[in-house]
């Protein structure tokens, strides 16, 4: 008999065919499966039932979905993955910036939504379970991050990088797999104080590129997202070590 915890989704979703389909998804990798098809349904759930990760669609019918987010987030740190339209930039750089671990755009397949969301979950374990987690390297393709020496390798070769652009790879490496916006970037790199221009994150951008890869037009490290900011591959550590069903 399978005595392992099922890790509980809430998914919060107006749109029944989405919310049909995320859900037998789930079901068939063994997750615990909660539905809300309002905001203040999904806030009764999540008050009495504690998933354990959040899926939130934005455009619901009776509350803004960053309302929601802000009164989580008032109480608790529990992963929350938005459910955005495409053309919605804004509003997902909104969620991203008041709380939301990470987004998906509709339409996205099953192997992405189960990615993003074992992504979300190990960041969320990492920060109350593991506090000598970046001890152990990133690692990806041939491409290797020491934190604790502060080297990052290609192919064994050290890759000379400024202060600011190991600040900015070394950031997103410990954020591997989920999108960072650029004030979250600029932010942490540059301090609270740092001009909201995104001019001189893209410069140091296209030096880091230039310098760790093989064609900095079509990235294998760190891909942009459009209007949003960037997001590192996935560190083959975990992804290797995960189960499907977490």
């Amino acid at each position: 008999m399978n005595m392992t915890h099922k890790v509980t989704v809430l998914i919060i979703e107006d749109e029944k065919k989405i919310l049909t389909f995320v859900s037998k998804i789930l079901k068939k990798h063994d997750y615990k499966v909660l539905c809300a098809d309002t905001g203040k349904g999904g806030l009764s759930l999540i008050g009495s039932q504690c998933p354990d990760i959040i899926l939130l669609d934005l455009g619901l019918p009776d509350l803004d979905g960053c309302s929601i987010i802000q009164e989580v987030r008032a109480w608790s740190s529990i992963p929350i993955i938005i459910i955005s339209a495409r053309s919605a930039e804004k509003e997902k750089v909104a969620a991203l910036d008041l709380g939301a671990d990470d987004y998906i755009t509709k339409p996205f397949g099953t192997s992405e939504l189960l990615a993003r969301i074992r992504a979300s979950l190990r960041h969320s374990n990492r920060l109350y379970t593991d506090g000598s987690l970046y001890i152990r390297p990133y690692q990806c393709g041939n491409m290797l991050l020491d934190f604790s020496k502060r080297i990052l390798t290609i192919d064994g070769k050290a890759v000379h990088l400024t202060p600011i652009e190991y600040k900015i790879v070394a950031y997103l490496a410990q954020n591997s797999g989920k999108v960072i916006t650029y004030a979250s970037i600029l932010s942490n790199v540059w301090g609270p104080y740092a001009d909201s221009d995104n001019k001189i994150l893209r410069v140091n951008m296209a030096n880091i590129r230039r310098k760790i890869e093989i064609d900095p037009a079509q990235p294998q490290y760190i891909f942009t997202e459009v209007g949003v900011g960037y997001r590192m591959k996935e560190d083959e550590y975990d992804s290797n070590s995960q189960p499907s069903s977490v």
